[in-house]
């Protein structure tokens, strides 16, 4: 898979609170490479680079992969909806930019909130 190869599948921002911005993007992987190559590809945009956190999850043929990228906890939400979803072969990555207010435990609810919505825009 070559970078030109990604197709990522992106919603830009979904939802804000209390200034935090939230953007959803996906991709179809099977391996931690792959998922490697898409959070590099993502990252291009330096909108994204420069994000506060880019968390992601993803379901590989060798089982569930995630990180929160300082954002803890957040990737096991997002594998969880994948599992629930039985979406595999698959990452989705929760894009969040800080806006200066804490939201305590909203934040997984806007995580959930955010892949929900990849989730209904899915085609799969």
């Amino acid at each position: 898979m070559t970078s030109s190869d990604i197709a990522m599948t992106q919603l830009g921002v979904v939802l804000t609170d209390r200034g935090s911005r939230y953007a959803v993007t996906g991709a179809q992987v099977t391996s931690r490479v792959e998922v490697d190559r898409v959070l590099a590809e993502l990252k291009k945009d330096r909108s994204y680079a420069k994000a506060t956190h880019n968390t992601w999850a993803a379901l590989l043929p060798t089982g569930g992969l995630k990180a929160d990228d300082g954002e803890s906890g957040a990737g096991m939400v997002i594998l969880r909806m994948l599992e629930r979803a039985e979406l595999r072969d698959h990452v989705i990555i929760v894009t969040r930019w800080y806006g200066g207010k804490k939201l305590g435990g909203d934040r997984f609810r806007r995580v959930q909130d955010a892949v929900r919505a990849y989730l209904d825009q899915y085609p799969g």
